[in-house]
């Protein structure tokens, strides 16, 4: 089914998500995106690749009941600016550090999946006062394991049996110019086979939400930037070697990624839970969003 543009805009979108509305800041040199919504403690909420702040749109009411809620286009995502440089997560954590400031908040709780999983543990990192509890959905911060990465599959593709997807995609948005030539008009080529390979129900990403992730990508210069998330990746390896372990609560939650915060995480962290969701694939807030929202209000409190 085609959608007209202004039905994937932020202004319909939020049409869908009663007391929410759009808001715009600058903080760190960047015009921010932000949807706001609900009372109580500020929650931040930090989207991944290939997504927008939508990506959690099935929690967002549902969490506005307990919390000030803060899902954001973070650097060069959705609606908010896409410069040409500052994506290390370090430089992308004080765009967050400094929407926290300029909000008056003293204290927030984060959660972040898949690229804003690593913004929000450098923002736990680098800024302890201003984290109160920080939540890693499916995908842990960038460390020295991403360099043994294969070149070659480590499985049969053909064999769909062992739920295994080749992550080629790491390597491919570290190239520079080749991917928004190849994918400009028809980035719905590469968000297909993700959702559909990385989901474990492909149809709780709906035509409709993939067309709001095809009209957020769809353009050169989309396309760059959210590839720089992935370009910065070994200074964020080299950056987060210098990281103290992390004291806060932290809540890990995977479905198809668990295995690697069950790995990763206990390292980094000292006062650690984690909790894997069964039969969920990567995209854990769309795939089983009634697992994960009632894991974080049993982290948070209610």
């Amino acid at each position: 089914m085609k959608y007209l543009e202004e039905q994937l805009s932020d202004e319909a979108l939020v049409q869908h998500l009663p007391g929410f509305e759009n808001h715009y800041i600058s903080t760190n040199g960047i015009k921010l995106h932000y949807v706001k919504g609900g009372t109580g403690k500020p929650l931040f909420l930090l989207p991944g690749w290939p997504q927008t702040w939508w990506s959690y749109h099935k929690l967002m009411n549902k969490l506005a009941g307990f919390y000030t809620v803060i899902a954001i286009d973070i650097r060069g995502m959705g609606t908010t600016d896409k410069p040409t440089d500052g994506y290390d997560k370090k430089n992308m954590a004080k765009d967050i550090y400094e929407l926290i400031i300029e909000l008056g908040y003293d204290e927030v709780f984060v959660a972040g999946h898949d690229i804003g999983a690593s913004v929000a543990y450098s923002l736990a990192c680098d800024y302890l006062d201003k984290v109160a509890k920080l939540i890693i959905l499916d995908t842990p911060p960038a460390d020295e394991n991403m360099y043994r990465l294969p070149m070659l599959p480590l499985m049969d593709l053909t064999d769909k049996s062992t739920g295994y997807t080749y992550p080629w995609w790491v390597a491919f948005n570290q190239i520079d110019e080749l991917p928004e030539k190849l994918l400009k008009g028809r980035y719905n080529l590469v968000l297909d086979y993700i959702f559909n390979n990385l989901c474990f129900d492909k149809e709780t990403i709906t035509d409709f939400d993939r067309a709001v992730y095809t009209n957020a990508y769809e353009y050169d210069y989309a396309i760059s930037a959210s590839n720089k998330w992935y370009s910065t990746f070994p200074k964020d390896i080299a950056d987060n070697k210098h990281n103290k372990v992390l004291k806060i609560p932290v809540l890990g939650i995977g479905g198809s990624g668990f295995k690697l915060l069950e790995m990763v995480l206990p390292v980094l962290v000292e006062n650690l839970q984690l909790f894997e969701i069964k039969n969920c694939g990567h995209f854990v807030c769309e795939e089983a969003p009634d697992a994960t929202f009632s894991e974080i209000i049993n982290f948070l409190g209610s």
